[in-house]
């Protein structure tokens, strides 16, 4: 076999990898051969699965995915940033937050950017990034924890989701330029929902409420994101 034929068989290897990870798993990695900056692409779409299987015709996020394939890209120095898309309805609070707080402790660079939808458990993990971006279009429903399913009846089951609902939160708090009071004030509007208490915040509403920096999509998140990663490296 000729050098050419190996250095043929080896990029058509890649190439299916590439495609394996985008089927399985909504990753890949861009690589921008004029900046020469290496940026890890995650989706997050549908719903966020927690300890439970979702039903096989669902669209969803796997946290036992996303976890390790986090601490990998920090641990790479082939990696430079990390762009997350997101389409996602929510799901399950502990994988959801997990998701968030590896976003949120990652040393390179991260850009979010909201497409169609982050609601719920969503809006942890938009604003868990350096910077961000939400379409025109794109929506973010804000409510309160919610949990399906047979509860116990008693004060510590709502001590519980008291609890949960602050570090949610406090999170979101955390890591844009809106209050904690005024994120449970959304939670708790009942006149917007007909069905649910909440808040639907439609693009540009989501930058005037604070919760997400900017609007714009792709080419101006990719920019940010290769800005952040020279300022990074300088």
């Amino acid at each position: 076999m000729t050098e050419a034929e190996v250095f043929m068989d080896k990029e058509a290897e890649k190439n299916a990898e590439k495609m394996e990870e985008i089927q399985d798993y909504g990753q890949i990695q861009l690589n921008h051969s004029r900046q020469e900056h290496t940026i890890y692409l995650l989706s997050v779409i549908g719903e966020i699965e927690g300890h439970e299987c979702l039903a096989s015709a669902t669209k969803m996020t796997k946290y036992e995915h996303v976890l390790p394939k986090l601490a990998e890209v920090e641990d790479d120095a082939g990696v430079d940033g990390v762009l997350i898309l997101l389409n996602t309805v929510g799901g399950d609070m502990e994988s959801g937050l997990a998701i968030a707080e590896m976003l949120a402790s990652l040393s390179k660079p991260t850009v979010s950017l909201v497409l169609g939808g982050s609601h719920s458990i969503g809006v942890p993990l938009a604003v868990a990034a350096d910077y961000s971006y939400i379409v025109p279009t794109g929506t973010m429903v804000i409510h309160p924890v919610r949990l399906s399913g047979t509860v116990i009846g008693a004060r510590q089951t709502y001590d519980y989701f008291k609890q949960m609902q602050e570090r949610i939160s406090g999170f979101i708090a955390s890591h844009c330029m809106v209050k904690a009071e005024r994120i449970e004030e959304m939670m708790m509007n009942t006149s917007m929902l007909t069905k649910d208490l909440g808040m639907i915040l439609v693009g540009h509403e989501a930058v005037a409420e604070g919760i997400i920096n900017e609007v714009g999509g792709v080419s101006e998140a990719i920019q940010r994101l290769h800005f952040m990663i020279s300022e990074a490296r300088q």
